[in-house]
């Protein structure tokens, strides 16, 4: 077997232990899509145009809720914000990438692919285009068809069951895959916290300015490591 078939296979199986706590994430975007009153085929399309869970559920949440358009779209935007430093991060690692690995590698940079990304950053260009492609697209894969289940089986789902509460520990686990200094856990401790300091603000707005003012303090900190 090539070395090019181990990498996919390596890619394809490291994949799926992080997306099995995505999947009551996936019903709890069901849940989300009936009950913001969008139709369930333009709710579910939101997962091949945005491709990221939190952004989607924030956006479809706030419309359920009557936030404006514009509103929605932009919590949606500034939720998904972190993927800015999920690309300066990964940069250097594209930079010797052809063109359309470029263009097509973004697409699927969701925070398991980041993490797991992370882990596989000194191998060969080849071979990183190859494992993160293949991760990539078994998580974009598995969210186009739970997404879509989802719908069906989210609001049959017993509220006891209290399936929400898949979405936090999702993130917990990897935020703490991913803070390896004290900058980042610093910044992940100030966002939560100013988070819920504002968080009586309307239509969800504290989560905007935590989420601003984590990744500007996040800036800050990595512009003042480099510096030293």
């Amino acid at each position: 077997m090539g070395d090019a078939t181990l990498q996919i296979r390596r890619g394809i199986a490291e994949s799926i232990p992080l997306f099995i706590p995505a999947i009551p994430f996936a019903l709890v975007f069901g849940v989300v899509v009936g009950e913001s009153g969008v139709a369930p085929w333009l709710g579910w399309s939101s997962s091949p145009i945005v491709f990221g869970g939190a952004a989607q559920i924030t956006l479809l949440s706030l419309l359920g809720e009557g936030a404006s358009v514009a509103a929605a779209v932009t919590a949606a935007l500034i939720v998904g914000a972190r993927h800015l430093l999920y690309s300066v991060t990964l940069a250097p690692r594209f930079q010797n990438q052809p063109r359309w690995f470029r263009w097509l590698g973004p697409y699927v940079l969701i925070d398991q692919v980041f993490a797991l990304a992370m882990v596989r950053h000194d191998e060969d260009p080849a071979a990183f285009r190859r494992y993160f492609l293949s991760v990539g697209f078994t998580f974009w894969t598995l969210w186009m068809l739970c997404t879509a289940a989802g719908l069906f089986i989210g609001p049959l789902v017993p509220d006891k069951w209290q399936i929400a509460f898949a979405a936090p520990v999702l993130f917990t686990a990897l935020l703490v895959t991913a803070v390896d200094r004290w900058q980042k856990l610093l910044v992940a401790v100030v966002a939560g916290g100013l988070t819920v300091v504002f968080a009586d603000l309307p239509n969800r707005s504290g989560l905007l300015v935590g989420a601003l003012l984590g990744i500007g303090l996040g800036l800050l900190l990595e512009l003042v490591r480099r510096r030293k």
